[in-house]
Formats: structure tokens, C-alpha cells, sequence
């Protein structure tokens, strides 16, 4: 099992530069909205996040540490939260923010949540960890401004716009529930076998990895002008 778990970790990654490229605005999605009305929106949204692998990657990152249903919905609930509040605000306010800084600020969340699960702050630091709740919040917030920088691409015109904007949001929620369903499915079914405990230290020495190699391809893009 543990050789298995090495090979995934390998395999996920060699996969990290398509990774980074997969939520990326594409003139296919420009085509899907100017032909469509605000469903079209609710579809992007959908689909952005379903493959904006930085955000999931630190919401795998958070549910690891989580017990219960509950708290994995209160503290998902927070973080839609923070997200919905920048996203929509954060575009309708036309609020402009580096797109390569703010990916490159997701990607160390991406990094937290990693050290955190490892105990890195108790290791390191010799001390707790702040919050998870606030920081789960605070790191909401930021994600939402990279949704905003993608959404800001688009060409919206201005007929409609706070709905676009809300159908938009409406959609990436619907897209983090969708792939948040299996996540938590597999990592609460994962906790009650033997190999958990590899599985749990595997996956979040990637989260550390994967972190760290974001952060890097999107500082290296904002210093070479994308």
C-alpha cells in the first residue's frame, strides 16, 4: 500500500503542469457565454471550478483535518462564504488584482494547509497553529479574488451584470459540490482502514509539493509577463 501510495503521489506530480493550466479562461468558454444566457454562466462557473484544481487541492487539505459531517459543512460553509463575498463583490467593483500574485497567494494556502496537517507549526515553530475556522475564512476570501481576476476576463458587456456575476458564483458552488462529494466520500471512508495514516502523510507531503511548485510557476509567469 505504501509503494502505491508513493506511485500516486509520483504520478499526480508529473501531472502538475496540466494541472496548472486546467482552469485557465479559454475563448471556447467567451463562445459559451455570448451564446447563452445566464445559465451559460452558471455552466462556466461550474466547470472552472470543477477544474480549478489549487482551489480543490486546499479544500482536500482542510476536510483532512476535519471529524464529522458537520464540521466538514461548517467549515466548507465558511469558506464559500469568503469566496462568494470577494468573488462577487471583487467583480462587480471591477476591484483589478494581479492574476499571477493571487494564484501565487493560493498556491501557499495550498502549502498551509499541508504544513498545518503535518504539524508543522507544532514541529517548527514550537507552537499551535492559528485558527482554522478564521483562517479557513481569510483564505476564502483570497480565493475569491482569483475566481474574480477569471471571471474579469471574460467579456460580460454591462446588460444584466450583477446576475451574471451571481449566476457565475452560483455555478462554482455548484461545481465545489460536485467534486467535493467524492473527496469526502473517499477520505472518510479511508480513515477507518490501516493505511490511513500513509495515505493522510502521502497526500499531504503533496499538498506541500504541490504548493510549493504552484507558487513557483505562477511567480515565473508574473516576472516574465505571463
Amino acid at each position: 500500500m505504501g509503494n502505491s501510495i508513493k506511485r500516486l503521489s509520483l504520478l499526480i506530480l508529473f501531472l502538475l503542469p496540466a494541472v496548472v493550466l486546467a482552469h485557465d479562461v479559454t475563448s471556447a468558454d467567451q463562445e459559451t457565454l455570448n451564446n447563452g444566457g445566464l445559465f451559460s454562466y452558471i455552466w462556466v462557473g461550474a466547470k472552472h471550478m470543477l477544474t480549478g484544481y489549487d482551489h480543490l487541492l486546499f479544500l482536500v487539505g482542510v476536510i483532512f483535518f476535519l471529524k464529522g459531517f458537520k464540521d466538514i459543512l461548517k467549515f466548507i460553509t465558511v469558506f464559500t462564504i469568503g469566496h462568494s463575498i470577494t468573488l462577487i463583490a471583487g467583480t462587480f467593483l471591477e476591484i483589478q488584482v494581479n492574476e499571477y500574485v493571487i494564484d501565487a497567494i493560493i498556491a501557499l494556502s495550498v502549502f498551509y494547509k499541508g504544513f498545518e496537517n503535518l504539524e508543522g507549526f507544532q514541529k517548527v515553530f514550537k507552537t499551535n497553529s492559528p485558527n482554522l475556522l478564521m483562517m479557513v475564512f481569510v483564505f476564502g476570501l483570497i480565493h475569491g479574488l482569483g475566481l474574480s481576476t477569471r471571471l474579469q476576463s471574460f467579456d460580460m458587456g454591462t446588460d444584466q451584470l450583477l446576475l451574471k456575476i451571481i449566476s457565475f458564483n452560483v455555478g462554482v458552488e455548484l461545481g465545489q459540490i460536485a467534486a467535493l462529494i467524492p473527496i469526502v466520500f473517499l477520505i472518510t471512508k479511508w480513515q477507518s482502514r490501516q493505511s490511513y495514516p500513509a495515505f493522510y502523510k502521502a497526500s499531504n507531503v503533496y499538498l506541500l509539493l504541490a504548493g510549493v511548485g504552484l507558487f513557483v510557476y505562477q511567480i515565473y509567469l508574473y516576472v516574465n509577463g505571463g
